[in-house]
């Protein structure tokens, strides 16, 4: 997907345009920027957020910056069912494996990601056909106090695991808004990582996402679901 759409100027110029976009089904957005809508994701799983990307004028792609440098804002498509409850984790970034000492969450991606979000509801199950999907109203947000708080501890906690070589005693279980978990295409994809004994080690890369309970309260709590 070549990008054609001019940048918004700003945040409100942004909003405009992603409110426009509520009640479009995928595949009238599509139609409407000459993309081919995929029969399915299996093969496209990141089409819809990069639709939503060109739709918006976005520029960042997988670079460890905002979607809207210019702008702070990071933008973000969740999958809702009917009831408006998130069908899957939000994926937030890949997370630092080595020469993360003295990193501190005031600093990382984590929270650079994060700091301010539009979040793009994408309503449709797994059974529906990608271009019958509907976009919903957008929400900007920013994290408020008691939501930092839980997404730093979870941070520092699971970035400690990892700094003593425990990267692969992680689970999807740890924390309680974010975990972590392998992203990679393929097993065979393996990065750097540190040891128990400190010794360097080869293991999946790790991407931090956003637990659904997290997510869902955030829409619940913005749109009075």
């Amino acid at each position: 997907m070549n990008n054609s759409v001019s940048r918004p100027s700003s945040i409100d110029a942004l909003v405009a345009r992603a409110e426009q976009l509520a009640g479009l089904s995928l595949g009238e957005l599509a139609q409407r920027l000459a993309i081919e809508v995929p029969p399915h994701l299996r093969r496209d799983k990141g089409w819809i957020g990069q639709l939503l990307e060109l739709a918006l004028g976005a520029s960042a792609g997988s670079k460890p910056e905002q979607d809207f440098p210019e702008l702070g804002v990071e933008l973000k498509t969740l999958p809702i069912d009917s009831n408006g409850k998130p069908l899957e984790t939000t994926f937030v970034c890949v997370a630092p494996l080595i020469d993360i000492a003295g990193l501190r969450w005031e600093y990382s991606n984590v929270r650079n990601k994060l700091s301010r979000v539009l979040w793009i509801p994408v309503l449709g199950e797994r059974g529906v056909a990608p271009g019958d999907r509907i976009i919903g109203q957008p929400l900007l947000w920013e994290p408020d106090e008691e939501e930092e708080r839980l997404l730093r501890q979870d941070w520092e906690e699971i970035m400690e695991l990892i700094s003593l070589g425990r990267v692969r005693e992680v689970t999807a279980r740890h924390g309680q808004v974010l975990q972590l978990r392998p992203k990679a295409a393929n097993g065979r994809a393996l990065t750097e990582a540190v040891g128990r004994q400190g010794q360097p080690i080869m293991t999946l890369p790790r991407g931090f996402y956003l637990k659904t309970g997290f997510t869902a309260a955030l829409l619940a709590r913005h749109f009075m679901l």
